[in-house]
């Protein structure tokens, strides 16, 4: 099965696009300085990810380093807004729209590296699924798309024994999960069903899961369109289980992801990239399963879309520093340093060799969450209504989103009524 999924995931996205997602480093002006007489010099690679995938990134640049005599990575955590600029940047959300945001580019395109570099990038456009920002109009790659996850279902299979459910038993689609959460509930489970993003979740995902467009475009303006009757649908049944306790909604994504992690709830929506931590953390035997769908819906399911962080190389840097930048992006391309990052991180492999080598039966399960989210972003040809959307995936866009959600939850507004006022604020013009 895991073979017939990535060999469709070629075909249908590409022969090989991103890899690297290596060392991230964070800098002061004593970095950037020239090193010792007879010293390599240092590629500073500026990256916000938490502590386990910096040390997935520190145990690669530090086996890049041992090959290297005249330029060296090192990997540091911080903020590409404080202090000098780094060389290589991993970044998303917010802070990767704010550096994006700049008249200048602030990058140097990575396939106009690997280029004069003379180095091979097998860069063809990734497939719709994947944020448009990631490429120019020839569908050349900007920067590598390195974090990529999309959401999944996870669950806790002790939970479902408990309560009577046989864990093997297909979770397909939400009517199944419905009955599943009730026998959770009258077990005695507090929190049977968790999100960790419920606007990437309920409306971007879902909505691409069924084929239903969440933008529409008029006079070459793209404008939001999640308030569908699958949108509308989909949130009032998910009030419907809030209501009825099946479902519980947290803070934040860590607070969610945390407590499925600890045992208090058996289901959980979670990025792909959450398996490894999950199964670090829970003391529990650990399922995972594709996003449910609405039977009731022609055509269901359709693809679910990727999103995460990306690898820029940042502008002003010399020619030098450059080709050693590429020759970095080069190394991160070989598999078995693609197999350690998704194996360590939990993150998508986004090029031929990445994915060739996470066939590897010698891995177990240990890349299940692969499996599973490549099925789900290729399980159909993507469609103008499945495919990512450059609004939908903005951080404001997705705070909105949630604070419409959070009306439906807390009781405030229908979800006709949240979704239409979400909608129309998105139409006003910023002033």
């Amino acid at each position: 099965m895991i073979r017939s999924v990535f060999a469709r995931f070629l075909r249908t996205s590409c022969a090989g696009a991103v890899t690297l997602t290596l060392v991230s480093v964070g800098f002061s002006s004593a970095l950037m300085a020239a090193p010792a007489s007879g010293g390599p010099r240092q590629l500073v690679l500026l990256h916000q990810l938490d502590a386990d995938r910096h040390q997935a990134l520190s145990e690669l640049a530090t086996r890049f380093n041992q090959s290297r005599q005249d330029f060296v990575v090192r990997v540091e955590a911080g903020s590409w807004q404080e202090g000098a600029q780094a060389h290589m940047l991993i970044t998303e959300g917010e802070a990767a729209e704010r550096f994006l945001a700049a008249r200048t580019p602030r990058y140097k395109p990575v396939h106009a590296a690997m280029r004069e570099a003379g180095l091979p990038l097998q860069a063809v456009k990734p497939p719709p699924v994947v944020p448009r920002h990631t490429v120019d109009a020839q569908g050349r790659l900007l920067a590598l798309p390195v974090g990529m996850s999309t959401p999944v279902l996870y669950v806790n299979r002790d939970a479902l024994r408990r309560a009577g459910l046989n864990p093997d038993m297909p979770l397909q689609t939400w009517s199944g999960l419905q009955e599943a959460l009730d026998r959770l509930f009258d077990a005695g489970s507090t929190c049977p069903y968790t999100v960790a993003e419920p606007g990437r979740v309920m409306i971007e995902n879902a909505s691409a899961w069924h084929n239903e467009p969440v933008t529409r475009t008029e006079a070459r303006r793209e404008l939001p369109r999640f308030n569908g009757m699958l949108q509308i649908k989909h949130v009032a049944l998910m009030a419907s289980w809030h209501r009825a306790q099946f479902m519980r909604i947290y803070p934040d994504a860590r607070e969610a992801e945390s407590r499925f992690a600890r045992g208090e709830c058996a289901t959980i929506a979670a990025s792909s990239s959450s398996w490894p931590s999950f199964r670090r953390q829970g003391g529990f035997e650990l399922g995972i399963a594709s996003l449910p769908y609405h039977d009731d819906m022609p055509g269901a399911p359709q693809n679910t879309l990727a999103d995460g962080a990306m690898l820029w190389l940042t502008a002003g840097h010399k020619p030098a520093e450059y080709k050693a930048m590429a020759a970095f992006v080069n190394f991160w391309l070989q598999p078995e340093n693609q197999v350690h990052w998704q194996r360590e991180t939990g993150y998508l492999p986004l090029n031929r060799s990445g994915f060739l080598a996470a066939e590897s039966n010698l891995l177990g399960d240990d890349l299940e969450n692969i499996r599973v989210a490549v099925a789900q972003l290729v399980n159909k040809r993507t469609t103008p209504a499945s495919s990512a959307s450059i609004l939908t995936g903005q951080a404001g866009t997705l705070r909105l989103v949630d604070q419409a959600l959070e009306d439906v939850w807390s009781g405030r507004k229908p979800a006709k009524q949240a979704l239409d006022e979400a909608v129309m604020q998105l139409q006003m013009p910023a002033r």
